[in-house]
């Protein structure tokens, strides 16, 4: 539980950040663009409501939330943008206090969650760590899209290793979504932690390699920066390979953003 109890506080931690963000805004800014095509702050905010809901259920009621997604049919496939459409209708102040409520009771759910249980997912089945980590990532990942919109530079905090970790893991995940092959072998990836300590995963000899700074290793992942806009090295033609596909999120790859966009 040790663990399940960090990442919750990660979670709260992104969750409290993101929300110094939004809470005194005026009712007309929620509709200020972010960078995300036809995503306002509102779109931003609906979305992370929405899926702490769902990811409630699904700790809660697994069969409950089966057959949602058993009913929703073809329309999965739209369910995220229809969901940050319909949230962002709300009033800023109903839509705030919905996301409140609603991480509230995602972190109640998940810390109940039994050791070794997995919990049903729009794609494989989520221990409650994974789950936590995913929310983790997203909520830190749609901050910095309000964060662009509003102009703001967030300092990074350690909890970008939460972050990172999930875009390690997910590697292979990457490929898988392009339709190919991924590398047999682990890459070695060192990043530099915002506090200036070092943060490693993979082999110490592994020939791969990629290195840099945390921040921008996770704003990759997250495809909230394009490549050439950031600090990220590599050693190896796989681990190059990776860079240009990495992505810590389900679904299929987004566009991300240019070259340049935000210099």
């Amino acid at each position: 539980m040790a663990d399940v109890d960090a990442l919750l506080s990660d979670f709260a931690g992104e969750c409290t950040d993101l929300e110094e963000l939004v809470a005194s805004l005026a009712p007309e800014e929620w509709a200020r663009a972010t960078p995300a095509p036809g995503w306002t702050i509102a779109h931003q905010i609906g979305h992370l409501a929405w899926t702490d809901e769902v990811a409630t259920m699904a700790a809660t009621d697994a069969d409950g939330f089966v057959q949602f997604v058993a009913e929703a049919g073809p329309r999965v496939l739209t369910l995220v943008d229809d969901s940050a459409e319909s949230a962002a209708a709300e009033p800023p102040a109903d839509l705030l206090e919905r996301w409140q409520r609603g991480r509230s009771s995602f972190a109640a759910a998940l810390r109940a969650v039994p050791a070794g249980v997995k919990l049903p997912w729009f794609g494989p089945p989520m221990s409650a760590a994974s789950m936590i980590t995913a929310r983790v990532m997203e909520t830190w990942a749609h901050g910095q899209d309000v964060a662009d919109a509003l102009g703001v530079r967030r300092t990074p905090t350690a909890r970008l290793r939460t972050v990172a970790h999930l875009g390690v893991r997910t590697r292979n995940f990457a490929y898988m979504v392009q339709g190919t092959t991924p590398p047999e072998t682990e890459f070695r990836i060192e990043l530099t932690a915002p506090d200036g300590t070092a943060w490693f995963w993979g082999p110490e000899d592994a020939p791969q390699r990629v290195t840099g700074p945390a921040l921008d290793f996770c704003l990759l992942v997250t495809q909230r920066r394009h490549r050439d806009d950031l600090a990220v090295e590599t050693r190896g033609d796989d681990a190059a390979r990776w860079l240009t596909i990495a992505q810590a999120f389900a679904g299929p790859s987004g566009t991300g953003r240019s070259a340049g966009q935000f210099a």
